[in-house]
């Protein structure tokens, strides 16, 4: 009992370390988005924003906001585009199970490890001859192809551990198998629609590839791309950036904080078979 104390602290303050040292990157964040221009490179640098100031946020508010709009259109957009296509294709793989079935989550698999930058070439190259280069639809559909195949992999993993019983219920009462899906599975899917959903707008709300590549000439930009109009060859402006990346961050901390239980179920379901 003597000895299991020492060590449980021990354990402690080594965790405590690792998370102050995981954290200060966000409190350095926020301590210069305070700092006026003329302390940004003060020796030694301030610690705290002693003299500190607003510009950056009112910088945010007169020029951010459109980025940030945006960025809330296309998440959205790219949410209800995933679970629209992911969630059939993770009821057929988890219960209808199509010939080719684990061959096709393979080839998910295989396209989660496909780098970025090579499939936004591709899209520049076919959005160029469609014409909808510079467009939200266009950077809605390239966003959603990172978050598909994460999806249909959970969606699968979560419908598969729903009893076989409750689906031939329906079918006995004459449901056919769309009414099924839509008012069996996917009212007991909720822990992996959230789970999806947040993964999918995160994705999206954090994508810079896509943006500057398929909608860095447009007139709606996201977010990602109002953060690096502050950045130019002789002038950084950093409390303007790190003002807008705090701000940026809140929504993603907040839908994080809100759906972490769903989150921590939606995963780890299929992980265990009864």
């Amino acid at each position: 009992m003597t000895t299991s104390t020492p060590r449980a602290w021990w354990k402690t303050g080594v965790g405590l370390v690792l998370t102050g040292l995981m954290l200060f990157p966000v409190y350095w964040m926020i301590n210069v988005s305070f700092t006026r221009d003329q302390d940004m490179r003060a020796s030694p640098p301030h610690l705290f924003p002693t003299n500190g100031t607003l510009d950056g946020y009112r910088a945010v508010l007169d020029q951010q906001l459109p980025y940030l709009g945006t960025s809330f259109l296309v998440g959205l957009g790219t949410v209800a585009l995933t679970v629209a296509l992911a969630a059939p294709a993770g009821y057929a793989l988890a219960k209808l199970r199509p010939p080719g079935g684990p061959a096709l989550s393979f080839l998910l698999l295989i396209a989660q490890m496909i780098p970025g930058i090579i499939m936004a070439m591709g899209f520049y190259a076919i959005y160029l001859t469609l014409g909808v280069l510079n467009t939200l639809p266009g950077l809605i559909l390239a966003d959603t192809t990172l978050a598909v195949p994460f999806a249909v992999l959970i969606f699968t993993a979560f419908m598969s551990g729903i009893p076989e019983e409750l689906l031939q219920a329906a079918v006995v009462d004459g449901a056919s198998r769309l009414r099924t899906f839509w008012s069996v599975v996917l009212p007991v899917s909720r822990n992996s629609i959230v789970t999806v959903s947040l993964f999918a707008f995160l994705w999206s709300w954090s994508d810079f590839i896509f943006a500057s590549t398929l909608a860095g000439g447009g007139d709606h930009q996201p977010i990602t791309l109002g953060i690096y109009h502050y950045i130019g060859n002789n002038n950084q402006q950093w409390n303007a950036i790190m003002a807008t990346a705090v701000v940026a961050s809140i929504p993603a901390a907040a839908l994080l904080i809100l759906a972490q239980r769903y989150v921590s179920m939606g995963v780890t379901a299929g992980a265990v078979k009864d």
